[in-house]
């Protein structure tokens, strides 16, 4: 009997090179979109040339050698930082808050002590135990500097008063108060040279896997036909939707082309609420080894997602987990199918827990 996995994105990608590596079974990968990669697929544009991240910008990053050393065998990473900028009130920003973001924005020449001292001065310290995502920023590092960069960047990011909003989306966020202003913390950063749609097409090249594209899972699938299912789409619509669909934020895009230079930087951001985009990617400063004379770049807008929509991001409010939590008792019950990955499990994951988890529960099952 074979394998089924659903999804050719980073999960279902790496257990299918796992099981086809280290066993003789036959693999077969099926996934309802017409392209390897799930949302880190790239493809060159036509009409400029420069590798588009179709569904946003995507720099891996990692503080593990192995999972580097593992992408690393099927293609060539190449070291990236990501320098992210913010325009607010005319001026541009550099973020993460840094030193010379807080003194930029204060007018101010601190030294990295007196920067400390000075933001946690600026914190409301009646907030002893942040409730939310406002009361984290304003505990962190108080009103002026969370209106400026988190407020209105997080409402139209979210569709939501921040207030709403669990406090960990904001302890991912770093303060420095030194000029780093490196957007990651860890120590491996890059980009695939051509693009990350290379990754899967290398991975899935076996003569144990087939791969099946616009192929939906469905009742047309016969799950007692497979040895084991790895199911890596959303857990509610595995199960039908029976409990509620859960709440996601997708985002979409306003495409532009430009001569040369658009914006001077991979991603600039725009927290004020009058501006109804949340930032502008360009394209070509993700390959900054590549040279095009015509520039592709992106506004992005966040909505709800509905029906048709991609999903993005996982919203976890409280009425979500209270149905995330019957879903995942009816997926214990189901002893022959494996959820992983973002959608089937409901969490925000960056690629380098993808990719990590996908190895975990690939080791586990090639131990039976």
């Amino acid at each position: 009997m074979s394998i089924l996995i659903v999804g050719a994105g980073f999960s279902g990608s790496v257990i299918a090179e796992q099981i086809a590596r280290h066993t003789k079974k036959e693999v077969v990968v099926i996934d309802e979109r017409d392209h390897l990669g799930g949302n880190c697929y790239t493809k060159r544009d036509a009409e400029t040339n420069v590798i588009e991240h179709v569904y946003g910008p995507h720099i891996f990053n990692t503080d593990k050698q192995v999972l580097w050393d593992y992408l690393s065998n099927f293609c060539e990473l190449v070291p990236f930082v990501n320098r992210v900028k913010a325009v607010y009130n005319g001026s541009v920003y550099s973020l993460p808050i840094n030193l010379h973001t807080i003194n930029q924005f204060f007018n101010s020449s601190f030294n990295p002590l007196e920067a400390a001292e000075f933001v946690s001065g600026l914190g409301d310290k009646s907030i002893v135990n942040p409730k939310n995502f406002e009361e984290q920023a304003l505990a962190m590092i108080g009103k002026q500097l969370y209106e400026a960069f988190f407020y209105g960047y997080t409402k139209k990011q979210w569709g939501t008063e921040p207030r709403s909003l669990p406090a960990t989306i904001l302890k991912r966020l770093p303060v420095r108060f030194n000029y780093n202003d490196n957007y990651y913390a860890n120590q491996f950063q890059g980009i695939p040279r051509n693009g990350y749609t290379e990754i899967f097409e290398r991975m899935l090249d076996h003569k144990q896997i087939r791969v099946l594209l616009s192929t939906k899972f469905d009742s047309g699938f016969s799950l007692e036909e497979f040895e084991h299912v790895f199911y890596t789409g959303p857990i509610d619509a595995f199960f039908s939707f029976k409990y509620g669909r859960l709440g996601y934020r997708t985002v979409t895009f306003e495409r532009g082309v430009a001569l040369g230079d658009y914006q001077g930087n991979a991603v600039i951001n725009y927290p004020e609420m009058s501006i109804p985009y949340t930032r502008i990617h360009e394209h070509k400063h993700f390959s900054p080894w590549e040279r095009h004379e015509k520039s592709l770049y992106f506004k992005e807008f966040s909505k709800e997602t509905q029906k048709g929509d991609v999903p993005f991001y996982p919203k976890r409010l409280e009425e979500d987990m209270v149905s995330l939590e019957k879903y995942q008792a009816e997926a214990k019950k189901l002893k022959r199918i494996t959820f992983l990955g973002r959608l089937a499990t409901y969490r925000y994951l960056d690629m380098q827990h993808v990719v990590e988890e996908a190895l975990g529960v690939s080791r586990d099952f090639l131990k039976k």
